[in-house]
C-alpha cells in the first residue's frame, strides 16, 4: 500500500498552484505578455490591412480612364465631371480622383454624352440619385440655404466686431 503526500494549498499570490502540482512551470508574467505581442501585432497588421481589398479586381470600365473620340464631347463630358463631386473622396472632383467609384461615374458620364445627352440632364439625374452632395454647385433651397448664408452672416459679425478698429481716433 503506497501512501501519498498530501497537497498542500497553495497561498494567494504565489505562482504554485495545485493544478500544477505535475512538475510543470508557469510562465513568469513578462513571458506572458511577451507572448501576446504576436497575436496583437498580427491582429493590428490586418485590421490596417483591411482597406486594401477595398478595392475590386475587376478591370475599369471602358471610358473610365481614356478619352471619347469627339473633342467637342470630350469637352462637354470634361467641363461637367469638374463640377460632379466623388463621393469616395469628397475633396475631389471626378475628373481628379483616382477613386474606382469617380472611375465608373467619368465612365458613366461620357457614355451617356456619347449617346447625345446633354450633361445638364446627366447632373440632373446623378443629383436625384445621389443627392445634391454629389454636386460642387448645390441649388439654394430650404436645405441648402445655410451653406450659402453663414459665409454672408460670418462675414458680416466679423465687420461689426472690427467696427472701432476702423474708426479714427480722437485726439486726448
Amino acid at each position: 500500500m503506497m501512501h501519498s503526500q498530501p497537497v498542500i494549498p497553495a497561498k494567494a499570490g504565489t505562482h504554485r498552484s495545485v493544478a500544477r502540482s505535475n512538475g510543470a512551470r508557469a510562465l513568469p508574467v513578462k513571458a506572458r505578455i511577451r507572448s501576446l505581442w504576436v497575436p496583437a501585432f498580427a491582429g493590428m497588421t490586418m485590421m490596417c490591412a483591411w482597406p486594401l481589398l477595398a478595392d475590386s479586381l475587376m478591370p475599369a470600365a471602358r471610358y473610365a480612364n481614356e478619352q471619347l473620340p469627339d473633342p467637342k464631347q470630350e469637352a462637354e463630358a470634361r467641363a461637367l465631371m469638374f463640377t460632379l463631386r466623388c463621393l469616395v473622396c469628397q475633396g475631389q472632383s471626378i475628373a481628379d480622383s483616382d477613386a474606382e467609384m469617380a472611375g465608373d461615374m467619368r465612365s458613366l458620364v461620357r457614355t451617356r454624352i456619347a449617346a447625345g445627352e446633354r450633361p445638364e440632364a446627366i447632373r440632373k439625374w446623378l443629383i436625384e440619385r445621389y443627392g445634391d452632395w454629389v454636386s460642387f454647385k448645390p441649388p439654394v433651397d430650404r436645405m441648402t440655404w445655410p451653406l450659402w448664408a453663414l459665409p454672408i452672416i460670418f462675414l458680416l459679425f466679423g465687420l461689426w466686431l472690427m467696427r472701432g478698429r476702423f474708426k479714427p481716433r480722437s485726439k486726448r
